[in-house]
């Protein structure tokens, strides 16, 4: 047990480390293509500036990504080898398709586009960046349908010890995945769009490159407060169909012990694991069956009665999630999550009256809320791969038998110390870069340029 503890630590570091990268990958990649869409489309130099800072930030975002993402592969093989045994068949073929489709696909169009500013006609090199967009949200695309197969397979036959493919488009039209994609999409814009409203109001605090970033925070915003919105809006129809296929999910986020019509929403509650049950509660009556089932009425079972059942189905065990972590990191997503919808919402307010670049206030909130889509983005992958516990495949494979037979806790030590030295090197240097590049700010003169008219220097300045 101890070898799966630790295990079950390295790849919990390593997954959030990495997914504090990919949001802002999925997002920002749309947004510098907005950016140069409206250059190309304008011809305006202003948004061409623009678009060479925001890039800047995203191509170091992206190498971080890449390089953390790596780190996560070999684990399948080193500390899951029972997992990867047994699922190699099924997780194999989306992250095959992941690299050949979407990874190649990226990276050749983002060489493309680094390095062809000069070379390629404008609209060329604008579908670079469009290109490196739709595959960076691609490659999600992959990865989720391996991972929604783990919260809900579908399209298998157990052969041999082995869960094999039968059905590859039942994979790719799994429920469970049309409800993650979207959401994680727009979680992605929520974070891009919190990044370039919190960035650009701190140059607008500062008075510097105020063209800039007056049309930057314009962008964020939008971003932020229609995505806000949508990603909520999917959050809400994921819930109702965890409430549905996975009960014992939704239980666990609720801290609900007891099977409820209708089901009350907690609030806040004091939960006591050991005797399984809430010392303290404060909740709303009924809430729970109307985010459910849309009307204040409809059965929730409750943790305890699910036990019993997940008992008759597959033998004696402790099949209940670490409730405390499920309830509470669901809770921390949503506070964040409505703390950047009413921000935006009160920005954009302020912003269409022509009010927000002297409050200094709400330009110093937007600025110290740039930690948020990163709390609500790594609290929701808490909650999504803990409360699936104790399956890594649900209903089919449980962690205790995924974790390789012939490592000791010595063997995982080491591989655990070493990435988390390496991943602590590489925020060192993704920090520095970030803040080197976020300081210096845009560049004031377009190096391609050998000449330059009296109205673009204009706009530069």
């Amino acid at each position: 047990m101890e070898e799966v503890l630790l295990g079950r630590w390295q790849f919990g570091i390593t997954t959030v480390y990495h997914f504090l990268f990919v949001p802002l990958t999925l997002g920002l990649s749309v947004l510098v293509a907005i950016m140069e869409s409206m250059y190309v489309g304008t011809g305006n130099e202003l948004y061409k500036k623009m678009t060479q800072f925001w890039g800047k930030l995203f191509l170091v975002n992206f190498a971080m990504g890449v390089a953390t993402g790596i780190v996560q592969e070999f684990q399948f093989g080193m500390n899951w080898a029972e997992y990867s045994r047994f699922m190699g068949d099924i997780f194999g073929a989306p992250l095959a398709l992941e690299a050949l489709t979407a990874f190649f696909l990226e990276s050749t169009f983002l060489g493309l586009w680094i390095f062809g500013w000069d070379k390629l006609s404008k609209k060329m090199h604008l579908i670079c960046i469009w290109l490196v967009a739709f595959s960076s949200n691609l490659s999600a695309f992959w990865i989720l349908s391996a991972n929604s197969f783990m919260q809900s397979p579908v399209g298998y036959s157990l052969k041999n010890g082995r869960a094999e493919m039968v059905d590859f488009p039942a994979l790719i039209t799994n429920p469970y995945l049309w409800g993650q994609f979207p959401h994680t999409v727009l979680g992605g814009l929520v974070t891009a769009g919190v990044f370039v409203a919190a960035i650009s109001a701190y140059y607008l605090l500062k008075q510097k490159h105020l063209p800039v970033f007056r049309s930057s925070i314009k962008i964020g915003l939008s971003c932020m407060l229609i995505s806000t919105v949508l990603v909520m809006g999917t959050g809400h129809l994921q819930a109702q169909y965890l409430g549905k296929k996975q009960p014992t999910k939704m239980a666990a986020m609720e801290a609900l012990w007891e099977t409820a019509n209708p089901a009350p929403f907690a609030l806040v509650a004091v939960i006591d694991e050991a005797s399984q049950r809430n010392t303290s509660e404060v909740g709303i009556p009924g809430f729970l069956s109307m985010l459910i089932y849309d009307k204040m009425a409809g059965e929730v079972k409750g943790i305890k009665e699910l036990q019993v059942a997940a008992e008759l189905k597959y033998g004696p065990g402790n099949y209940i999630p670490p409730v405390t972590q499920s309830f509470w990191s669901f809770r921390i997503m949503v506070i964040a999550g409505l703390w950047m919808a009413a921000l935006a919402a009160l920005s954009t307010l302020l912003l269409y009256k022509n009010q927000l670049e002297t409050n200094k206030t709400v330009l110093t909130l937007l600025l110290w809320s740039l930690p948020m889509p990163y709390i609500a983005n790594s609290s929701g992958w808490i909650l999504t791969e803990g409360a699936r516990q104790p399956w890594i495949v649900v209903g089919l494979q449980k962690v205790s038998e995924a974790v390789s037979t012939n490592l000791t806790s010595a063997d995982i030590w080491i591989s655990l110390i070493g990435f988390t030295v390496l991943y602590g090197v590489l925020a060192v240097a993704a920090i520095y870069l970030v803040r080197k590049f976020v300081v210096e700010g845009p560049v004031e003169h377009t190096p391609s340029l050998s000449v330059v008219t009296k109205k673009e220097a204009t706009l530069w300045n």
